[in-house]
């Protein structure tokens, strides 16, 4: 199977239940590593990048099994510091085990992490801010080679709220000698799942939820059993697609308090939503008004749902400008979009003008990465005639079964 046929056409009516998070997911079973006893993590998604991971943890010792409600990790048997170059290069989110490796081993060697191209994504965060906790890095062999004799606290100011650099300083924190500050740390909630695990486990984190974090280092951890939160991005996904295509549906376990600015967004676009304690129920306009979003740094408008926003608002009643303001390449998406019948003008390198048209039709299209190819499906589905989804690859990263979900949602939408 190498594309998803879209028979567009047709409202979304139904409900679907919500995977697992991603984002919570990888950096969680990266926290395991520290504990070296078994965890039980569970709602964990059957996505690639999870595999991945799973894959990366048993290279390093751990003894890994899946189970029907989650994964266990038992992380006794860790003996070693170097990541297999395939398990790095194809996944960026292996770079959250440089902090975990540093942390249990006191050592880490990784190639440069790779994933999706979306825009340059410098490492110089991570290393900086692991420096100031006594890591030594240099490069060889092409290789990235991080020791730390004596791994100690620090006060550290992020100048940017970057995630990945935010979860490392947490994971080498837990393990170091001392307080770590960690002033301008990410919002994200992954990042707060991440710290409510390590929390299950032992370790003593102050400011979750904030910007200021302080990590209490040199705690011994022991094995949990922890529930992943359900994610955030695939229900946005869903939710933006039914304001594309029209229709209702009711999103179940959809996390709602994570979702203002995407909820806001929704709504702006002419979408009823209503959220409550089992998830989100939403109700498209006929067609979608023309809104203005900019992406941020949570609790912002999320970069990874910027491309699904674009492609519903193709269909628009007006003109949208988007304005992406994290990864530079999120607009990648656009050429494939105009293939389907999109008016879509770039007015510089991070602004464009979505001028919505009354019909999209079926074109044969190519994912370049991660969430462009779920914005390319969901252009599918509100297209007239039938379009193929190459490049599913990158879609099975971060979505468990997106056909599925979809059919579940009335779509005709099928791998082949």
């Amino acid at each position: 199977m190498d594309s998803i046929r879209v028979q567009g056409g047709i409202a979304l009516q139904g409900k679907v239940c919500i995977q697992g998070s991603k984002n919570a997911s990888l950096p969680v079973l990266a926290a395991a590593l520290l504990v070296g006893e078994r965890s039980f993590i569970r709602n964990c998604p059957r996505i690639a990048d999870v595999y991945a991971m799973v894959s990366l943890l048993k290279s390093l010792g751990c003894r890994v099994q899946w189970h029907k409600t989650g994964i266990a990790v038992d992380s006794s048997r860790v003996r070693k510091g170097e990541m297999p170059r395939e398990a790095v290069t194809g996944m960026r989110s292996s770079l959250c085990m440089l902090g975990a490796l540093i942390g249990r081993c006191g050592e880490a060697v990784m190639e440069h992490p790779g994933g999706c191209v979306i825009g340059a994504r410098p490492i110089d965060l991570h290393l900086s801010a692991l420096e100031q906790m006594g890591v030594n890095f240099t490069e060889r062999d092409g290789k990235l080679w991080a020791a730390a004799d004596s791994l100690h606290g620090a006060v550290i100011r992020l100048p940017f709220p970057s995630v990945g650099a935010t979860e490392n300083v947490i994971l080498a924190g837990v393990m170091a000698e001392g307080k770590t500050v960690l002033e301008g740390a990410a919002l994200e909630p992954e990042v707060q799942a991440l710290c409510h695990f390590l929390g299950c486990c032992g370790a003593c984190i102050e400011g979750v939820a904030s910007s200021r974090l302080v990590i209490h280092g040199g705690r011994r951890l022991c094995g949990t059993d922890y529930a992943v939160p359900a994610d955030r991005i695939v229900a946005g996904t869903y939710l933006l697609g039914c304001i594309g295509t029209g229709g209702n549906i009711f999103l179940e376990r959809a996390p709602a308090w994570e979702m203002e600015a995407v909820l806001l967004a929704a709504r702006q676009m002419g979408g009823h939503v209503c959220a409550m304690g089992e998830g989100i129920y939403v109700q498209a306009p006929q067609r979608p008004l023309p809104v203005r979003l900019v992406t941020a740094p949570y609790p912002g408008f999320p970069t990874d749902l910027q491309s699904v926003a674009m492609a519903a608002e193709t269909r628009g009643s007006g003109t949208s400008y988007i304005e992406e303001t994290i990864f530079e390449n999120r607009f990648r998406v656009v050429e494939d979009l105009e293939k389907m019948g999109a008016e879509i003008e770039m007015l510089d390198s991070c602004r464009a003008a979505v001028h919505g048209v009354s019909t999209l039709r079926g074109a044969r299209v190519t994912a370049g990465e991660l969430r462009g190819g779920a914005a390319l499906v969901t252009a599918g589905l509100m297209a007239e005639g039938e379009s193929f989804v190459y490049g599913i690859p990158y879609i099975y990263r971060g979505y468990e079964n997106i056909c599925r979900d979809y059919r579940e949602l009335g779509a005709r939408v099928t791998s082949v």
